[in-house]
């Protein structure tokens, strides 16, 4: 089962997001991954294996980033791997997005997105939502995950961020859990509450 964690707040976003992945270690994984906001970029940092390995590849300056996801996946389209794991992103870098859940028409979805001119990187359904929102991004992040998701047929939870808006994380399910936590100067997003108990027990 696959695991997702985001935070938003005025603490480092790496060391909430490692400690969540490990709370959701039981859940069963075979891949992990962090997108950070980094200034105007996201910074994204994946491995193979144990949520140690990624713990293992902090980024320098990490302190400063204080907006993130992460995911730990179980592999169905792709085999496990780096260039399979989560988070995905545009081929610009301005989006990432971590996913649950099975997108049903992605091949149909992906061939109508190269033949516009999208490069992907993996092999899972999961990346065509960024390239969604990338086509469907006019200013207003909300509007653009709200116009990709319209055109998916499936199950999904996810999590959003974007290089151009800071301090803010873009969530929404369908079929599968998403829970939101609310804390002290602080929002927190996790697919299950288990990631989040340590931090409050106000949760959407």
């Amino acid at each position: 089962m696959c695991g997702i964690v985001g935070y938003t707040g005025p603490k480092p976003a790496f060391a909430f997001l490692i400690d969540g992945l490990k709370r959701l270690e039981y859940r069963g994984y075979d891949s992990a991954g962090i997108s950070l906001l980094n200034d105007d970029s996201v910074l994204t940092v994946k491995s193979v294996g144990k949520v140690v390995n990624l713990e293992a590849k902090r980024p320098s300056g990490q302190k400063h980033m204080h907006t993130g996801i992460a995911h730990t996946r179980w592999a169905t389209h792709g085999i496990p791997s780096e260039r399979n794991a989560h988070p995905h992103t545009d081929e610009k870098g301005l989006f990432a997005v971590v996913h649950n859940g099975i997108i049903e028409n992605h091949a149909d979805l992906r061939k109508r997105l190269e033949a516009a001119g999208h490069k992907f990187a993996s092999d899972t359904d999961s990346e065509v939502i960024p390239h969604l929102i990338e086509e469907f991004y006019h200013g207003d992040l909300a509007e653009a995950v709200a116009a990709a998701l319209h055109q998916i047929s499936g199950t999904y939870g996810i999590a959003v961020i974007s290089a151009m808006h800071p301090d803010t994380i873009i969530t929404a399910r369908l079929g599968s859990p998403i829970v939101i936590g609310l804390g002290k100067d602080a929002n927190m997003v996790a697919s299950d509450v288990t990631a989040l108990v340590t931090y409050t027990r106000d949760v959407i």
